[in-house]
């Protein structure tokens, strides 16, 4: 089983995947954290030296690299995926991709102090988080086989509901998690 969560910047994409790989007890791993250990730099200083055709190069490579493994994992994207589509028919064909959405406001109030996401050091970051959103949401929604609210849930809500659904289509053995992450035990 390999799943893959897709989303926005700042949407919860590597915490709520950390979780929900210990939940199902198999592999995490972050295609960004992939990506920085094969250039030997942050992203942010690749993407300001090389640019973005460069940096969405990489991240092709890798994403198919990672996809290419054997074993269970569960793997959390980059936000700019999606915007190849060869990335968003391998991310299908291999996995089973979560979209964890949120919206422009919800990620400005959760991103407004982070100075490491290169497409939001403008001016207008929720501007451009309105733009990165009605750009990317269909592109989301068109390689995702669920879509999981992010606006309210804790990240053991967020790992409830996709569990629920994972459970839902089959793809999860009900015996192999718990019933609720995060439940109290009695």
């Amino acid at each position: 089983m390999m799943i893959s969560l897709v989303g926005m910047p700042g949407g919860g994409k590597s915490t709520v995947g950390r979780a929900l790989a210990r939940q199902l007890g198999v592999r995490f791993v972050d295609t960004d954290a992939e990506i920085e250990a094969r250039l030997g730099e942050s992203i942010r200083s690749f993407f300001d030296r090389a640019g973005e055709a460069a940096f969405r190069d990489i991240e092709s490579e890798v994403l198919s690299d990672i996809l290419a493994r054997e074993g269970e994992l569960v793997l959390a994207t980059g936000g700019g995926i999606v915007l190849r589509e060869a990335n968003r028919d391998l991310l299908q064909r291999h996995s089973t991709v979560l979209y964890l959405r949120s919206t422009p406001e919800e990620l400005f109030r959760r991103l407004r102090h982070d100075t490491q996401r290169p497409l939001l050091q403008v001016r207008d970051p929720l501007g451009k988080l309105r733009e990165l959103y009605l750009q990317r949401n269909p592109l989301y929604r068109r390689c995702a086989h669920f879509v999981l609210e992010t606006g309210r849930p804790s990240v053991n809500g967020l790992v409830n509901m996709a569990l629920m659904q994972l459970e839902l289509a089959g793809l999860v053995d009900p015996d192999r998690v718990a019933a609720t992450v995060g439940a109290e035990k009695h």
